[in-house]
């Protein structure tokens, strides 16, 4: 029986849809269609049942879906265990968060094309909220995001804790001052997109009934440091992501008497048949975080 015909078959099941599956298999539709034409001779059942407009597995393609699951699950734990990582092929989809981005994502990149020489990166640079999406939908197979993800079909494993400093333009005039939380009110502070956590932490300092500090909101990080850099605001951000403008004195830390909560990242990938390689990719990007700070966790 060939893998690649139950590989395909568990993705139009996920998916539902032949062409969806071709897209994520990086093939075309009609190979789709042929692999599950020779699953479906060589079990002499019907799987799908095809309209115009939808795919629904039939009874017998639903019986099939654990059995798909553990055979590929099972072939998964051999090559990990068994197989030589540079025989590895086919493309991991990779999403990233700009913090991440960067910082040790370079390295980690690196490292992978030396022990997975012949598999491809695709990278997916995103805000956490749009990564989840994705994630969920089985858009992308291993997102390292603000987490943990609270889903039962997601796994999280820890990558790490930024803690977060308050920064400024020298031009502001605010070293020797430590700001309280009235003084917060009264200069904009620029963060990360609404809704995202860092966004509603900040929100919750003021929930007092006083007056709000005006918030402007990116979902760029440079866009973030550059607001600062021009004096429109102040804004907190990890120490690893501004070091070069601490270095060249464009901005500087801020003394401030309230603390937001630092930023938590994991390593998400969905529960499929065959996680083995995510969960190897997962785990060498701890190993890196590691490296790249002593806040990360142990592998």
């Amino acid at each position: 029986m060939d893998f690649r015909a139950l590989e395909t078959f568990l993705w139009i099941a996920r998916l539902g849809g032949f062409r969806l599956a071709a897209d994520r298999l990086n093939t075309t539709q009609p190979a789709v269609s042929a692999r599950i034409r020779a699953l479906e001779d060589e079990l002499g059942v019907r799987l799908f049942e095809r309209s115009a407009r939808a795919v629904a597995l039939t009874a017998k393609g639903r019986d099939l879906v654990p059995y798909a699951e553990r055979i590929l699950c099972l072939k998964g734990e051999m090559m990990a265990r068994i197989g030589d990582p540079a025989a590895v092929q086919g493309t991991i989809v990779l999403g990233v968060v700009e913090t991440i981005a960067h910082t040790w994502l370079p390295r980690l990149i690196e490292r992978l094309a030396q022990i997975y020489p012949a598999l491809s990166l695709e990278l997916d640079i995103d805000i956490t909220a749009n990564l989840l999406r994705r994630l969920t939908a089985r858009d992308i197979d291993v997102a390292f995001l603000m987490g943990p993800v609270p889903n039962s079909e997601i796994e999280n494993l820890p990558l790490g804790t930024y803690p977060l400093i308050w920064l400024g333009s020298p031009r502001l005039g605010l070293r020797g001052r430590t700001l309280g939380r009235e003084d917060l009110r009264g200069i904009p502070i620029i963060t990360f997109p609404r809704n995202s956590r860092p966004h509603m932490d900040l929100e919750a300092l003021f929930l007092d009934g006083g007056d709000r500090p005006r918030i402007h909101n990116s979902s760029s990080l440079a866009t973030i440091v550059r607001m600062a850099v021009d004096g429109i605001g102040i804004c907190a951000l990890p120490r690893e992501i501004v070091s070069r403008e601490l270095d060249a004195g464009t901005l500087e830390p801020i003394a401030v008497a309230v603390d937001l909560p630092a930023l938590n990242f994991t390593a998400s990938f969905p529960h499929a048949s065959d996680t083995s390689l995510p969960r190897a990719v997962s785990e060498l990007a701890i190993r890196i975080a590691n490296e790249h700070t002593p806040d990360a966790p142990n592998p």
